[in-house]
């Protein structure tokens, strides 16, 4: 009896063996498949005499001839920052495209800035544009990767150095990002770099592009295409340099005029592309309302994370992904049949007056803003008090200190802050 009971069991055993196995095959395929890719550090690849370090993010299962994005964080920032805020490893796996992000050292740079205000690191195959070309190189070597979907893009002076480099190497790069970046050419040393940050430099359009053909006189194109972020309400960076940065490379693809069409987008971002539409201009304004000095990232879409200098407002990472022509395909928003959008205008704007402290008061201000209003001096890069000559340190936005006027004109570093 019991043996022929167990023969009955046997059946529906199997059945419900069957089906758990189902089940648990049907869980494995719904959840998330996990990347064992990691930033790495790569510790040799090749030719550097900027004295920059590597990290490499290569997606699991990439294809062969997959297209490199190369990265350049900003001041103050490192690789494993922008890496983890930005968006782009979520991008890179869902695309199948390789990253690369140099990282500046604190022995080249005190803030760690890459430094594209110095001709001999911004220069065609010399100091650090010449390590960067070398990680390409080696990228695109030991991954397999399409050496002719090559993109770079970064943050303020990241930004400029990837506009420095995009004028260097248009035959290395097919296109590329500024993101609250400065004009190829703009600065020649660090102290006209503050002059070129803000309030930025008034040149044509034909000037401005012969800073870029000078760089590389013996290229007659293709020239890459280049995407330009800036937030209006940027600070740090003035907003003119972003228009600046569009005629700069309209003059060089030979554009000139009105966009060809405008758009809006996410974020009260306002997209204009010149020489084409979304799919196939050769320069693209996005203009981000209200924004301040950062990478605009939309967290709410799984597009990066929040953070300093990581401003909640659009995905710049999937739109610039998509302007290039390396994600899921173009984006092309309906266009605002309402307005047409302008670009701010090429003058860049003089710093509004601030009403003048009172006497006992103490101000808090980066040193670059206690020198433009009067409360601070600087002599070789480095910043005093007005009156009492107190050392605040390094001339940039970065160093903040506190200053209180003891007397009219007198102004003491307040040690602790305000």
């Amino acid at each position: 009896m019991a043996d022929a009971h167990g023969r009955r069991l046997l059946p529906l055993l199997a059945a419900l063996a069957t089906v758990a196995l189902t089940v648990g095959a049907l869980l494995i395929a719904l959840a998330p498949r996990a990347s064992a890719a990691t930033l790495t550090p790569v510790s040799s690849f090749g030719t550097n005499p900027g004295n920059l370090a590597m990290y490499a993010y290569v997606p699991d299962g990439l294809p062969a001839d997959a297209p490199l994005v190369v990265l350049l964080h900003g001041c103050a920032q490192n690789a494993t920052a922008y890496h983890g805020h930005s968006g782009w490893a979520e991008h890179a796996d869902a695309n199948g495209f390789a990253l690369v992000y140099p990282e500046q050292k604190s022995a080249n740079n005190a803030t760690s800035c890459f430094n594209w205000f110095e001709r001999g690191d911004t220069a065609r195959d010399s100091g650090e544009a010449r390590s960067i070309r070398s990680m390409v190189e080696h990228a695109v070597s030991a991954h397999g990767l399409d050496a002719d979907r090559v993109y770079v893009s970064g943050l303020s002076a990241g930004g400029a150095m990837a506009g420095e480099l995009l004028a260097a190497y248009p035959d290395l790069f097919a296109g590329g990002s500024v993101v609250a970046g400065v004009p190829t050419g703009c600065a020649g040393n660090m102290i006209d770099a503050f002059t070129c940050m803000n309030p930025g430099k008034s040149k044509t359009p034909q000037q401005w592009g012969d800073a870029v053909r000078a760089k590389n006189p013996g290229w007659n194109g293709p020239w890459p295409r280049v995407a330009v972020w800036h937030g209006t309400s940027d600070t740090t960076v003035a907003p003119a340099n972003g228009t600046a940065t569009v005629n700069q490379w309209n003059n060089v693809h030979g554009l000139s005029g009105a966009p060809d069409s405008t758009a809006r987008l996410p974020g009260s971002t306002t997209a204009s592309y010149y020489g084409g539409d979304a799919t196939d201009a050769s320069v693209a304004h996005y203009s981000v309302s209200g924004m301040g000095h950062g990478t605009p990232v939309d967290p709410s879409e799984g597009c990066g994370t929040a953070g300093a200098y990581f401003l909640a407002a659009v995905c710049s990472t999937g739109y610039t992904v998509d302007f290039w022509g390396i994600g899921d395909g173009p984006v092309v928003p309906d266009p605002d049949p309402t307005e047409e959008p302008t670009d701010p205008p090429t003058d860049p704007p003089t710093e509004e007056p601030t009403d003048p402290a009172e006497p006992g008061e103490c101000v808090t201000a980066s040193n670059y803003g206690h020198v433009s209003q009067g409360r601070a001096v600087q002599r070789f890069g480095q910043v005093y008090a007005v009156g009492s000559e107190d050392p605040l340190g390094l001339w940039n936005v970065f160093v903040t200190t506190s200053l209180t006027e003891t007397s009219p004109g007198y102004w003491e570093l307040t040690s602790g802050g305000c």
